[in-house]
């Protein structure tokens, strides 16, 4: 997926460390020892009996393969973006995306680099991935409601993909790469928040960011963000710009909400974030706007995240 939001930087309802270790731990190992399950209890405040139960009951219930039918029939839809959004048959998708992407075509590049970033947690070890959330879903962990259906939809969405289809950062740099040269702002933006970007001068980078604010493309602003953050910061490129902390980046994000990007609660933003870096929020039915204003920004913070947002929606905006 793009980068996980600032790199979670807030409201990260991610599971104890001790709890994700001790799943694929067992998924691993072959079964947790008498110390790992107390470590596991004390981390979540339960019973050594509980976390041996989800444990037993997910190694009862490891899945084989399921069949899903493709979702995107014969030639690409007129709206890429809409399709991905329908979070089914994304493989498939995928394979006519390259194809169109070989033709010449830069913004289904960009967006098969959105598939992969979606899918590429689940493609690493799809039985795992399954594995990993039926012993989740048996923990009953409440104070993450929502991450249980999130790793179901991922699931369904991306069937087909494996660990043989590497899709890692390399083969996303390289899909990028070559979106960027085709002329793909989305994807030249999201070069630069990888630490990747096609040239590395300040008149470049600053150019860059110039020219995504003009363009008031959600994708571009979404695929900006990263870098506009805390990696902004102290880097003269930036000054005067929407740059240099959390606040910034997530009023990019903000901004690319109002201008059009999906983020209600079904979204590929909000499912990726919430099943593969488990940023989750509390309430299911909360959009990321919503969620952010809730979760990350103070009462004393609102005003300011509005105006950075409302300058980030002017053209050439984006000056505090």
């Amino acid at each position: 997926m793009l980068s996980l939001l600032a790199r979670k930087p807030w409201y990260l309802l991610a599971l104890p460390a001790a709890v994700l270790l001790a799943v694929l731990g067992f998924r691993s190992g072959g079964g947790l020892h008498a110390a790992d399950s107390q470590e596991m209890a004390a981390a979540m405040n339960v019973s050594v009996e509980q976390v041996s139960d989800a444990t037993g009951a997910a190694a009862d219930s490891q899945p084989g393969g399921r069949e899903l039918s493709a979702a995107v029939g014969p030639g690409l839809p007129l709206d890429l973006r809409a399709a991905f959004e329908g979070g089914r048959g994304l493989f498939e998708y995928a394979r006519q995306l390259r194809a169109a992407a070989a033709a010449g075509d830069a913004e289904a590049g960009w967006m098969v680099s959105r598939i992969y970033d979606y899918c590429g947690v689940y493609a690493m070890d799809p039985q795992g991935y399954a594995l990993d959330s039926a012993t989740l879903a048996s923990m009953g962990l409440k104070d993450v409601p929502g991450l249980t259906a999130a790793r179901e939809q991922v699931s369904q969405g991306c069937v087909g993909f494996t660990a043989a289809d590497g899709l890692g950062r390399a083969l996303i740099l390289q899909q990028r790469r070559s979106s960027a040269t085709a002329g793909n702002l989305a994807a030249e933006a999201a070069l630069l928040s990888m630490g990747e970007p096609l040239r590395t001068d300040a008149a470049y980078r600053r150019g860059l960011v110039e020219r995504v604010l003009n363009s008031q493309d959600p994708e571009a602003f979404l695929a900006v963000s990263t870098a506009m953050g805390v990696a902004a910061a102290g880097d003269s490129a930036y000054s005067g710009l929407v740059a240099g902390d959390q606040a910034a980046q997530l009023a990019w994000q903000l901004a690319a909400c109002q201008l059009g990007l999906a983020c209600g609660p079904g979204s590929a933003l909000m499912t990726g974030y919430c099943a593969n870096g488990g940023i989750c929020s509390r309430d299911p039915d909360q959009d990321f706007e919503t969620f952010v204003y809730d979760a990350a920004v103070s009462r004393q913070g609102m005003e300011k995240m509005n105006e950075l947002v409302k300058s980030l929606r002017r053209a050439r905006g984006g000056k505090q």
